[in-house]
């Protein structure tokens, strides 16, 4: 058994590896033209637009890989058909459980890397690419809304900040603040030139223009300029319950963002009582997606069960390749109608896997009992 296992883990992991490394090449290439056209518009280098297509290599690994491992392990399975090697296996006392669970092993390992992967690596590497791309800032669509809930003396205040942008050093740029009290009516509004988050939870706001309304405004009280009070300050302290996580998951691309800080700020979005429907979905298709090199694996097993009359390598090839994109198309089209239909999140994460796992599944069986 020990021979076995070398013999199927050696050739999927290669066949895997090759496949990962050709699409990997053909996404960088594609990166580098079209990053080109900002050579000559933007001014960039072409060392910096190599740069910014090799940090998005990782996440194109991560959203790859699965299919990588799909055709990967359908070549190695139908390879080893044609030439007759699976099938001395089976008669030498392979039996179908026994062959599920061997290739149960490289779908775990390839889960657990996927994982790191798009945990780990791909976040940061993805957070240097948009900051890359916006100069050392990122902008987000027009900034970011944010709101809080907090108590003071004086009763509960309602804050609307927007932030313009977020540099590399973690920098906030072109803030504006809005503060309501429990009635909906405007208290003071603060605009600053940028800002930085600290860790006492303070906002230390630099070139502050502060106005307050010291009584409880109305529509008849707004000409009455009187009432205002202007400041023009060179730094001023923020109480906010909004971290610097919470700024740059607003900001910067989901993709940027790890399970652990979807989770987080999901759980922000829920405090605020603001929509979380799409953050969820997210996480739980970060926390899932991990899981579709076993469903690959798994889905590409049949292959094996095919006799060479069945169809060339290149057929069983082109085979995978289309249930690969079907699965990613899937994937994001449950995303969007889960979105748009209010589904549970987890269930909308977990449908295709779970379909692709029961077609497999019956494949497997019917091939093992009926072929």
């Amino acid at each position: 058994m020990k021979t076995v296992r070398r013999l199927l883990y050696r050739d999927i992991v290669w066949s895997v590896v090759f496949v990962a490394v050709a699409f990997l090449s053909l996404f960088f290439f594609i990166d580098v033209v079209d990053g080109l056209d900002s050579v000559a518009r933007e001014g960039n280098s072409l060392a910096r637009v190599m740069l910014r297509a090799l940090l998005e290599v990782p996440g194109h690994f991560y959203e790859l890989f699965p299919i990588a491992v799909l055709i990967g392990t359908i070549y190695s399975m139908a390879r080893l058909a044609q030439s007759s090697e699976f099938t001395i296996l089976r008669t030498g006392g392979l039996g179908p459980g026994r062959a599920l669970a061997l290739l149960s092993v490289p779908g775990i390992a390839f889960a657990a890397l996927t994982f790191v992967v798009g945990d780990f690596v791909a976040p940061a590497t993805e957070r240097e690419a948009a900051l890359l791309k916006g100069g050392g800032a990122v902008h987000g669509r027009g900034g970011a809304w944010l709101k809080e809930r907090r108590s003071s003396p004086e009763g509960v205040r309602n804050v609307s900040a927007h932030v313009g942008a977020v540099t590399s050093a973690g920098e906030l740029q072109g803030i504006r603040i809005f503060e309501f009290d429990a009635d909906g009516r405007l208290l003071s509004q603060v605009s600053a030139d940028r800002a930085r988050v600290l860790s006492d939870g303070h906002w230390l706001l630099q070139k502050v223009n502060l106005t307050r309304w010291p009584l409880p405004v109305r529509a008849t009280e707004l000409a009455q300029a009187a009432a205002l009070r202007s400041q023009a300050l060179s730094e001023l302290r923020w109480p906010s319950t909004l971290d610097a996580a919470v700024v740059a998951a607003a900001l910067l691309p989901v993709q940027t963002m790890s399970t652990l800080e979807l989770w987080r700020y999901s759980m922000h979005l829920t405090d605020q009582e603001q929509a979380t429907q799409r953050h969820e979905i997210q996480f739980w298709k970060k926390a899932l997606y991990p899981l579709a090199c076993v469903v690959m694996v798994a889905l590409a097993l049949p292959f094996g069960y095919l006799h060479a009359r069945a169809g060339g390598v290149s057929y069983k090839v082109f085979g995978g390749i289309l249930l690969g994109i079907s699965f990613v198309l899937l994937n994001n089209v449950s995303g969007h109608l889960g979105l748009l239909r209010q589904w549970t999140p987890w269930m909308v994460a977990a449908a295709p896997g779970l379909l692709y796992l029961l077609l497999s599944m019956a494949a497997f069986a019917w091939l093992v009992r009926y072929r």
